[in-house]
């Protein structure tokens, strides 16, 4: 069982939240972040917008846990909880030596001992994963240690996120040498982007944009760390009492009977100069016409007269991707097109042409899988990225994002979700009103409906 990937957050549940802010990280010398410092300004946010729940939320804060036990306690509480539910995690990924699967140190944790004294990461998916779609969200602020980054680095934010709606990022352990006072230790600033946005947001915008706003203020995206954008297979680990066994073959595996760690990522090869030139979509729908090609940073000159055309670099790859959405594989297609887009980000940046480009492939997945609430997010996310990058607002490439957004938006079906998205869809209308005449005042009306009582028979 997964939860639900619309990014708008805990919207298909009701009642007051519930979050759990756990700090953790062995002591010493193996420490590689301060994972505490992150707490402060996270507590500091209200528990309305943190949970993005009017009704307010119950946080709890759990620092420097030393017994696997007692977290898992935790979390059985927070899974147990029937309203919206957030977990925050702040420290270092190990891998344990015997099974090489992924754990959350603890103040215990050696590089030994670490199946014994760390959190194993498929227990926290397997409680979390329990509960009903769309109702948990898992934040995270990560480093990856030697033992667990190349692994990582390898599956990419697959090999964490199944059964997960996961946002934040793992980044590997800082070099040992460094300034001090903090020398070879990482600071949580996604933490503390995060945390600040939400402290001067009047309520809690959807999460893949908090998300990415958060990882823009954190100077994230250029580097090596990974970025989890809550995208990912929905298959589930198996429940702690049916833990991996000594055949399990590493923590990027296929999902299936208990002994399995997490779905297979897709990773790409990489990335050739230059962006595709179009789509080779199975979909006997056009593509919309805003997922034409971004222009490279450094457009070729045209061809001369009667030369045929440079062929699509990217064409079996695009063809593949819409082959399995059209044929029902949506967690295959969107595993497909998050990780070319964690190779955009590395290679060419968060504000690129090709990390764009990726945004508006998964902003169309999300469209065939039937995911109206996750297709307005990201369309969104393309909107606010192209005038992030100073494109004008009349520029057709925004106007078409913001309209496709408004378009997905009205198949929105639950109102939670509806609500949610409609805040940042009408301040991006009013920007960019586009050339229909009356769509913001459509927006406006269709949010008043949804703030409305519901009509019961």
């Amino acid at each position: 069982m997964g939860n639900d990937r619309s990014g708008t957050g805990a919207e298909t549940v009701s009642g007051p939240g519930y979050a759990l802010l756990l700090a953790a990280g062995p002591a010493g010398k193996q420490r590689l972040m301060d994972a505490a410092a992150a707490l402060p300004q996270l507590a500091a946010v209200p528990p309305a917008a943190l949970l993005g729940t009017p009704g307010g939320a119950s946080i709890v804060q759990l620092v420097d846990p030393a017994d696997p036990q007692t977290v898992l306690t935790h979390l059985r509480t927070a899974a147990a909880h029937p309203g919206p539910v957030l977990v925050h995690l702040a420290g270092q990924l190990t891998l344990d030596a015997k099974q090489r699967l992924p754990h959350l140190a603890l103040a215990r944790t050696t590089p030994r001992t670490a199946r014994y004294t760390a959190l194993p990461w498929h227990w926290l998916a397997a409680e979390l994963g329990r509960r009903p779609p769309g109702s948990t969200v898992v934040v995270a602020d990560l480093v990856a240690d030697e033992t667990a980054w190349p692994p990582l680095r390898a599956a990419g934010p697959s090999g964490l996120a199944a059964g997960l709606t996961l946002y934040g990022t793992v980044a590997p352990a800082p070099p040992k040498r460094g300034a001090p006072p903090k020398r070879g230790m990482a600071t949580p600033d996604y933490s503390r982007a995060f945390a600040g946005l939400l402290r001067g947001a009047a309520e809690r915008p959807p999460l893949a944009l908090l998300h990415q706003r958060a990882a823009m203020e954190a100077g994230l995206g250029s580097g090596p760390e990974l970025l989890l954008d809550g995208a990912g297979p929905g298959e589930a680990y198996p429940a702690p009492d049916a833990a991996s066994g000594p055949e399990a073959a590493g923590w990027a595996g296929q999902t299936g009977p208990a002994g399995a760690a997490g779905p297979v990522a897709v990773m790409p090869p990489r990335m050739p100069p230059g962006p595709p030139e179009s789509f080779l979509s199975a979909d006997p729908r056009p593509a919309p016409p805003s997922l034409r090609p971004p222009q490279p940073t450094h457009a070729p000159l045209p061809p001369p007269p009667r030369r045929a055309p440079v062929a699509d670099p990217l064409a079996a790859t695009h063809a593949a991707i819409f082959e399995a959405a059209n044929s029902g594989r949506h967690s295959e297609a969107a595993s497909m097109a998050a990780a070319w887009e964690q190779e955009a980000l590395r290679t060419a940046g968060p504000r690129s042409d090709e990390a764009i480009h990726w945004l508006e492939v998964r902003a169309d997945l999300s469209r065939i899988a039937g995911d109206p609430a996750r297709a307005c997010e990201l369309w969104l996310a393309v909107a606010e990225a192209r005038l992030g990058n100073g494109e004008p607002v009349g520029h057709p490439e925004v106007e078409g994002a913001v309209d496709r957004a408004h378009h997905q938006w009205q198949f929105v079906a639950d109102r939670a979700r509806a609500s949610a998205l409609a805040p940042p869809l009408m301040e991006l209308r009013n920007r960019v009103p586009g050339r229909k005449p009356g769509a913001l005042e459509a927006v406006r009306r269709r949010a008043e409906l949804l703030r409305a009582p519901a009509r019961t028979r």
